[in-house]
């Protein structure tokens, strides 16, 4: 084995230890949480950011964000959000953001009157402060990472290094999860999204991460593979993130991943010379026959309900009234709001309060779109025209970036059907901004 390779597999071996520690000793999980935040933080003020830390650690930190959810290892629930803003703050100390972020400023002052209104319109017995962070934290975040990677240049091999920062946890997720349900087959008796393969949490979010996780690792199988060795650790690590996520039984994340996986593949087809073509094809036939296996292995292990389940049916072969498990109606009442209260919306936060008076149910939000027509209003079109079109623009300025169609899907996708309650969607849609270059780049340049 090469040096690389060895050095490779020892990085995945050592968060492959992490995720079997964690089962073992679940209080490890918090020594792993705050060692992140510790070791995070000397890593990136020791090297003065000189080419991206910020961007590494924070990507470690979003990868890691559901893991730590899962088994207890945050310091606060929120902090992945927090984090990300916390270096990219250091990181613009030492290397400055860029002067043309103006989209971004303007994005995070559309903001603030729903923030305003909502100290207004919150009810008395909520917590105001908690429930207006709670809304606003992940477009904040979006917001000031973005003024950090606008247009700034970044060498190719440097952004597969954050997504593989952002991958490790992803591993040490999928092995913790192996070992929480090591048989499938004794708990999926339906095709409802199962919290027992989850590690028993949120199956939407678990499956948001493994399916970028998916991504990642078949994307190092096209981009940072150079040896066979390095194909086959890339590849097992994909087949069995990608197994562990489809056993969720939650479809937005994994079908995300996918999308993912094929605008990557279309791009690069159309980008490549003849004889690259020749091995692209090569590639991506073995790409489609691990995800058919996958698939395959899967259904068996499901007896047949992980088709029954991208079906919409029961496990009865029945197929469900709704698609989106019901989701539907709550983002139909945050229209009818916006409606309402068309101008300024109804205020940040305010619009789950609403629905629980008018419902009786408290349900949060699965769609962020929805959710700011309803509570910002006109000012929340603006907003998301904003984070709509910049990336197409930079797209036509740089076209070299593959990843840019890849980010801003992974973005739209994942607010649709978990809206932002994690910090993943928030971040990754602030990497599409970089300016990525073929060269690589000792130091940082806006």
């Amino acid at each position: 084995m090469t040096k690389e390779e060895t050095t490779y597999l020892k990085l995945i071996l050592f968060h492959v230890g992490i995720g079997f520690l964690i089962y073992l000793v679940p209080f490890t999980s918090k020594i792993y949480g705050y060692s992140i935040f510790i070791f995070g933080t000397y890593y990136v003020i020791k090297s003065k950011n000189s080419n991206n830390e910020a961007l590494i650690v924070a990507a470690y930190v979003v990868g890691s964000e559901v893991f730590l959810r899962m088994t207890g290892g945050n310091p606060l629930y929120e902090i992945s959000k927090y984090g990300v803003i916390f270096y990219v703050l250091i990181g613009m100390y030492y290397s400055g953001f860029s002067k043309g972020a103006f989209p971004y400023w303007f994005f995070l002052l559309l903001l603030i009157p729903g923030v305003i209104m909502a100290t207004y319109s919150l009810n008395y017995d909520s917590d105001i402060r908690k429930t207006i962070a709670f809304n606003i934290s992940g477009p904040v975040c979006l917001g000031i990472a973005s003024l950090y990677t606008f247009r700034r240049k970044i060498a190719l091999e440097k952004m597969n290094d954050i997504l593989l920062s952002m991958g490790l946890p992803i591993v040490s997720c999928m092995v913790y999860l192996t070992f929480y349900t090591p048989n499938v087959r004794d708990v999926i008796t339906s095709t409802q999204s199962n919290f027992e393969t989850s590690g028993g949490f949120g199956p939407n979010q678990v499956a948001t991460f493994l399916g970028l996780g998916m991504f990642i690792f078949f994307s190092r199988i096209i981009l940072e593979s150079k040896t066979k060795i390095m194909v086959a650790i890339n590849l097992i690590l994909a087949l069995n993130i990608t197994y562990r996520g489809m056993v969720t039984f939650s479809r937005g994340g994994m079908i995300t991943g996918f999308l993912m996986i094929l605008l990557l593949l279309v791009f690069l087809y159309f980008k490549t010379n003849g004889g690259g073509k020749v091995k692209l094809g090569s590639i991506m036939v073995l790409i489609t026959v691990a995800l058919v296996s996958a698939w395959s292995y899967t259904s068996f292990q499901t007896d047949g309900l992980i088709n029954k389940r991208y079906a919409n049916q029961d496990a009865a072969g029945r197929a469900k009234e709704s698609q989106f498990t019901g989701r539907e109606d709550i983002a139909q009442n945050e229209i009818n709001t916006f409606y309402k209260n068309p101008l300024l919306g109804v205020g940040t936060g305010v619009a789950a309060e609403l629905r629980e008076r008018e419902t009786g149910m408290k349900v949060l939000s699965h769609d962020e779109i929805t959710r700011m027509l309803a509570e910002h209003g006109m000012l929340g079109i603006l907003a998301l025209a904003i984070l709509f079109l910049t990336p197409l623009f930079l797209y036509f300025e740089n076209k070299f970036n593959m990843y840019l169609l890849c980010f801003v899907a992974f973005w739209f996708l994942t607010i649709n059907h978990a809206a932002m309650r994690t910090a993943v969607p928030a971040f990754v849609y602030s990497l599409s901004l970089l300016n990525v270059q073929i060269f690589q780049n000792q130091k940082n340049k806006e």
